[in-house]
Order: C-alpha cells, then structure tokens, then sequence
C-alpha cells in the first residue's frame, strides 16, 4: 500500500525499511509519553497533558523546535495495543487530556489505539496536535475521537512556506485542515474546577487559568519567526475574519534558534519583545477575544521537553 496520508504524496510503501517523506515505516515510533506543564492554560489545568510525541514529521521545518524525534531518528516502536495502554496510564496519573503530538503519518494506527483505549475506560479528552500540513481526509477518520484540535498555522505566505519546509501548498492545506477541525469541533466547550460545563463566555483564563479544561473545540497556535511580523498579521486577520469567537487563537513567542542557518540568516535570532509586542497590539485592535499569549522568557530550550524515551 503506498502511502497518501499527508498532502506530500509521497507514495511510499512504508515496509520493512522503506519510509515515507515523513521518515517513518509503518511501524508506530513514539519518542516521550509523559505530563507536560506547558500547554496552553485550558489544556495543561491543573494536573498537566498527558503528552505523547510521535517519532518523524510530515512537514520537516528547518528550524524545528523538537528536531530530534521529527528528522533525528529518536524513539521507539510500540504497538497498538501498547499506545492504548500508555494513554490509559496518562489518565490514572491525573491527566487531564491524551494530547498526540504530530500523528499525521499514524493515523491509522491512532484511531485503533483510541479504539481500544476507550474500549479499555479512556473518558478524557483527546486532544489532537498538529503542524496542519495534513489532508482533510485523514482528519475525518479522527471524528468522534478527538475532542480539542491544537492546530499550528505556520505560513500564510506560499514564499516562507517553501523556504522553510518545501511545503509551498501549506497556506492552503492548513486552511482546509483548520476548516475541517472546525467543522468537526464547533464552539469551545469547557468544565469547571467542579466539573459543570461551560461555554466560551464563561471561560476566562485569567481567573484561575488551572481551574477549568477545555473539554472540546480548536486552538489554532501561530509561533511568531523572526522577521515574521506581517506574516503573522495575515495570519490572524484570515482566523479572525473567518472564524470569530468559534476558535481560540493562541499567539507565541517561543521561538529558539536550534542551530545555525548562514543561508536564513533571519533563524539565528530570536523574536523581539517589539516584534511580539506588536503583533499582540495587532490582535487587540482587530477584536480578538478568545485568544492567549505568552509572557516572559519563553525561548529557551528549558521549554522543550527531552526525547530520551521517557513514559514509552
């Protein structure tokens, strides 16, 4: 079977040694599955993300934040019925979400480890985490497992996208993605501290941010690059003129340089606080209300999670 689960098409077999653009085989690789305390308010809560970071990557950023499992060949081949009992265990530690970290190229293989997780007493949200250079096809298959879809939209500009991870068609697929997730989501739904359900206008993430979890709808995530600021505004100005208050935005400016890039001479510095602080007044004078963003010194690579195996 020759493999067409993201838009690259690359056609590969995927069997034995052979891998696909995305550098995996058929054989399901994760590289860390454990709580992370970094997530957006609503989605760490109180009692963190039960994280699970899938080996390879279908869309191959140049500056990738967790190059080692995405092109580095870090992890390790689990079955199905073993991803099923990691997401079990996530749960029994207090998580408060299963968050699949860049699946595209397993969705197969997800679909059936949710199966027989839920089969098995999974009841807390799915949350589904993706770069959104996946078909809106594949997203399908994920109706009725996945509550939160935390989508990136990286690129609006065909030009960056191609510079930066050979993905010209980005801006477009990531539309249609995002449109997918959207449709299969609806308005964000969140429980209280004391269980009760809420909807957006009850939720505020500023008073007691650990308090209440999004138990359903679409964070679309933009990481502010540097020299990326009137790529982002298009960016926010396409979610909220599309979408008003059906998704929340998320805005960050995390972005650590991972290595030297003489031909990018624009990857080796970090985001100004200028930078981002304009492209939040941005989001402020369009309207935007359902949205968060990040304080502080957030670029470091303290921020990113080690990939030695840990939970797998």
């Amino acid at each position: 079977m020759h493999c067409g689960l993201c838009p690259r098409d690359c056609g590969a077999e995927r069997i034995g040694e052979n891998r696909g653009f995305c550098g995996e085989t058929a054989g399901l690789r994760i590289a860390r599955a454990a709580l992370h305390m970094w997530e957006e308010p609503c989605i760490t809560g109180r009692g963190g993300s039960g994280t699970v970071f899938f080996s390879g990557c279908t869309l191959g950023c140049v500056f990738c934040q967790n190059a080692s499992i995405a092109s580095g060949g870090a992890g390790k081949e689990v079955s199905v019925g073993y991803l099923a009992e990691i997401f079990l265990r996530l749960q029994e530690e207090g998580a408060e979400n299963i968050n699949l970290v860049t699946g595209d190229h397993f969705v197969p293989q997800i679909v059936k480890g949710l199966q027989r997780g839920r089969d098995g007493g999974l009841c807390i949200p799915v949350v589904y985490n993706t770069s959104s250079y996946v078909k809106a096809d594949t997203l399908r298959c994920l109706e009725g497992l996945v509550d939160i879809y935390l989508p990136d939209f990286k690129y609006y500009d065909s030009g960056r996208a191609y510079r930066y991870a050979k993905a010209k068609d980005y801006p477009l697929t990531a539309k249609e993605a995002i449109k997918e997730m959207v449709r299969q989501q609806g308005k964000p739904e969140f429980i209280g501290k004391n269980g009760e359900s809420l909807d957006s206008r009850a939720y505020n993430a500023l008073d007691d941010p650990e308090g209440k979890t999004m138990s359903r709808g679409t964070i679309v995530r933009h990481l502010l690059l540097p020299g990326g600021l009137e790529d982002g505004k298009r960016i926010l100005s396409y979610l909220l003129d599309t979408y008003g208050e059906t998704i929340y935005i998320s805005i960050m400016n995390q972005y650590t340089p991972m290595g030297v890039f003489p031909e990018m001479p624009e990857l080796n510095s970090r985001v100004t606080e200028e930078e981002y602080e304009a492209l939040l007044e941005f989001a402020i004078d369009r309207g935007i209300e359902n949205g968060f963003f990040q304080e502080g010194n957030t670029a470091e690579e303290s921020f990113i999670p080690s990939f030695h195996g840990e939970g797998v």
